[in-house]
């Protein structure tokens, strides 16, 4: 198994600076061309996830008369949920459809369906992930204090037994999101007075956590059910396997964009006075791509292209695939590694690199 975890030599500075430009023009290129394509693309998709959400939670009532109808309830709902989790809330809240101006679709206003608040997500996630990408001690998403996936950390008994933290994270993925930016029990023992980065104060990360938690608990598994009281029982399993589905998906969609076997990581003193050349060479190689069919990428949040994604973030993600093809030439261009492949191949490497580092050495 061929894992790169060390520090990667710099691109010769004039190569960094070629890179830079192609990049940059064809963003810019990119940018000239949005529009009505893209609103389009948006609302209609908003429209067919109300559809489905809406759907699923009649069917659910459908249980009154046979359990069969929650089957397709939750897979509808389900369908739902990733959907505003991935393609809408994620993209929504990257700013790639502020140009809108849309009165709630837009970055600033925009909540989603998950137990993360928004803004906490936006400072962690938009602020840190895309700036620091997989620099060792900057990136808290690299195995999100979690997991062991490189040599750059060292070795713990708890390590053994990853690979089942990693089933539990999944299976917990929004919490694990939502607590990501409380950072554990520092806050908690007074140990962290403040977001290092953004300055946020224990209570305001408090507010978050607990406040957006406790709307998404009452919504799925007290308003609804008491909605539907006839079948209450029902309509709570359904938001629990529906949420579970969710979690599951989303977390597997992550992992193979950022976690798979070739994924490179950095050291924070050689991203020092980075050049803006080298910060893109770090986010392709520090990313993962995995290929499908149109259906795939939708319900991916088109973080099937997780390359393009940390290229241009704000770049509305439908257009990713597109723009793939040209990265991939620019990457072959200049050398650099591509990484990609199918979504069960990645996979199977990220399981590959999660029990590699459990064991020591």
């Amino acid at each position: 198994m061929k894992t790169i975890t060390t520090t990667t030599p710099l691109l010769p500075e004039a190569t960094a600076q070629q890179l830079a430009a192609e990049l940059t023009e064809l963003a810019q290129q990119e940018r000239t061309t949005l529009g009505v394509a893209d609103a389009n693309y948006l609302l209609k998709l908003v429209q067919w996830q109300r559809i489905f959400a809406i759907t699923g939670r009649v069917l659910m009532l459908g249980c009154f008369w046979s359990a069969w109808f929650l089957l397709p309830a939750v897979l509808l709902l389900a369908l739902a949920k990733i959907i505003d989790n991935m393609e809408i809330g994620h993209n929504v809240l990257h700013g790639q459809y502020d140009f809108l101006q849309h009165r709630y679709l837009n970055s600033k206003h925009f909540e989603w369906d998950i137990a993360c608040d928004a803004k906490s997500w936006q400072r962690t996630h938009n602020f840190e992930h895309h700036t620091f990408t997989n620099i060792i001690g900057k990136d808290r998403d690299f195995g999100y204090g979690l997991l062991r996936l490189s040599n750059d950390f060292r070795w713990r008994l708890r390590n053994l037994w990853q690979v089942f933290t990693y089933f539990m994270l999944s299976t917990l993925f929004q919490w694990g999101v939502s607590y990501h930016e409380l950072a554990a029990q520092r806050v908690f023992f007074g140990k962290k007075k403040a977001d290092r980065h953004t300055q946020v104060s224990d209570h305001e990360l408090k507010r978050a956590f607990f406040g957006k938690g406790f709307k998404q608990l009452a919504k799925d598994y007290v308003f609804f059910p008491l909605l539907c009281w006839p079948v209450f029982g029902w309509v709570l399993l359904g938001n629990f396997l529906a949420n579970l589905i969710r979690n599951w998906w989303t977390a597997t969609v992550i992992f193979c964009g950022h976690f798979t076997e070739q994924v490179y990581t950095f050291k924070e003193e050689d991203c020092h006075n980075e050049s803006r050349g080298q910060w893109f060479y770090r986010q392709m190689l520090g990313s993962s791509n995995f290929t499908g069919p149109r259906w795939l990428h939708i319900l991916t949040g088109h973080l099937s292209c997780q390359i393009e994604h940390h290229l241009f973030p704000d770049l509305p993600a439908w257009r990713y695939p597109a723009l793939a093809k040209k990265v991939q030439q620019i990457a072959k261009r200049h050398g650099i590694p591509y990484n990609t492949g199918s979504f069960a191949g990645q996979y199977l490497t990220v399981l590959r690199r999660i029990l590699r580092y459990s064991l020591p050495g």
